[in-house]
Formats: C-alpha cells, structure tokens, sequence
C-alpha cells in the first residue's frame, strides 16, 4: 500500500511568512540609492548609510514615506513598508512666516 494523503517531508501546510528582508529606495531626486534591510531594523541605520554616502549631514535632512516623516526610531515593520518602497530624502528648512 502506498502512503496517501501525507505531505511531502519538507512541505508545510501553513503559508510561508513575509520575506524576511526588503529592498528599500531612497531617493533625493538627483540620486537614488538603494538598500536591502530587515523588517525590523530601525531606519536610523538605512538615513545615516544614505546621508555618508552623499556627504550630508543627517540634521540638514529629513525623510518621508508616504507623504509622512520618518522617525529615526521606525522600522519597515511598524510603517507597513513593502518589497520596493521608496524614502524621499528633502531639505530641511527651518523658519518662515
């Protein structure tokens, strides 16, 4: 008799998990760099690798997601990032009427 109705070894019934890590653009519209990071690392890691490579200091920016600003304390996670997503790196300006 042969088994029947038994997985293959190796094959799970749950569905597989969200991938693990995520490719991640950010962009100042003249450069865009990107970055494959953890759904759990915080963003400060992703904001100070972008600002040493384009020779900026990470006070003179901010980043935005979605429209939003970025804490230096979020992660992928807790702003439902997903695989592609784009940070937009501004100026930072102080002052007005």
């Amino acid at each position: 008799m042969s088994e029947g109705g038994s997985p293959p070894p190796g094959k799970a019934d749950n569905a597989p998990p969200p991938t693990e890590h995520l490719n991640i653009k950010v962009t100042d519209n003249n450069n865009e760099v990107f970055f494959k990071i953890k759904r759990t690392t915080q963003l400060k890691k992703l904001m100070d690798a972008f600002c040493e490579r384009q020779g900026k200091r990470p006070d003179t920016v901010r980043f935005l997601f979605d429209g939003q600003r970025v804490n230096p304390s979020d992660n992928p996670e807790s702003l439902e990032m997903q695989d592609g997503d784009t940070l937009e790196v501004h100026a930072e300006q102080i002052g007005g009427c």
